[in-house]
């Protein structure tokens, strides 16, 4: 069974963007996984197909409508769909290398991406919608949001790394960032590949790029050495 995504958007044309090239692409063009991009405007009921109203209770910008988002919902996804309902929002609970690892698993994911203001909390809250953020910042909607989201999934469907191994000491899968990387040529304007690295010493070096990590993580997101797994003896 293929990981399929359905995308609700009001910009389908921004799909499948970057998921059309190098590792997402190929998979995506070898069926490993499937997108379907859904025109939210197309369940507008008004000849102008209107989905979104000003905010209630006053206040600046447009919110879209809970009727129409429904209506585009319960398409993507009938009764049945075991997908997770997915709504990117920069209130939502942060993506973490773990929540994709689960999405990854699962049988895809049905994404809401957002514009205007927001979304109307009683469509949030009638079709279960989980509420996923990137980070921080705010974007002009959701799309580039459900683009990232979607990129990191995809690369760890069966098949699509073409060296499963490379995913396993990456930033964030221990728990911490990554080491630093080097390759030839042995010298580079004067500075060298560390001698350990050349050693052929593995243990050496496991050890030399789980103290790089560290003392990485402690720079620059301490927030998560308290969390990060041990070394393995």
């Amino acid at each position: 069974m293929s990981f399929s995504a359905s995308v609700l958007t009001l910009y389908p044309e921004m799909f499948p963007g970057a998921l059309g090239l190098s590792l997402a692409g190929r998979a995506l063009e070898a069926g490993t996984w499937s997108l379907e991009t859904i025109q939210i405007r197309d369940f507008a009921t008004d000849r102008h197909r209107t989905v979104d109203d000003t905010p209630a209770g006053g206040g600046a910008g447009m919110v879209m409508r809970a009727d129409v988002l429904a209506k585009a919902i319960d398409h993507a996804s009938p009764e049945g769909d075991a997908r997770p309902r997915l709504l990117m929002s920069p209130r939502g609970k942060p993506l973490t290398q773990a929540r994709v690892h689960e999405l990854a698993a699962g049988p895809g994911a049905v994404i809401l991406c957002g514009r205007f203001e927001g979304v109307d909390q009683r469509v949030i809250d009638a079709r279960g919608l989980e509420e996923v953020s990137i980070g921080d910042f705010i974007l002009s909607g959701g799309e580039p949001a459900a683009l990232v989201l979607l990129d990191a999934v995809v690369r760890l469907l069966p098949g699509v790394m073409g060296n499963a191994m490379s995913g396993e000491e990456e930033s964030f899968e221990n728990g911490l960032l990554e080491h630093p990387h080097y390759t030839r040529p042995q010298e580079f304007e004067g500075r060298d590949i560390p001698e350990v690295l050349i050693s052929g010493n593995h243990k050496k070096i496991a050890a030399w790029r789980r103290a790089e990590s560290e003392r990485l993580t402690a720079e620059r997101r301490p927030d998560l050495l308290a969390a990060a797994q041990p070394l393995a003896k």
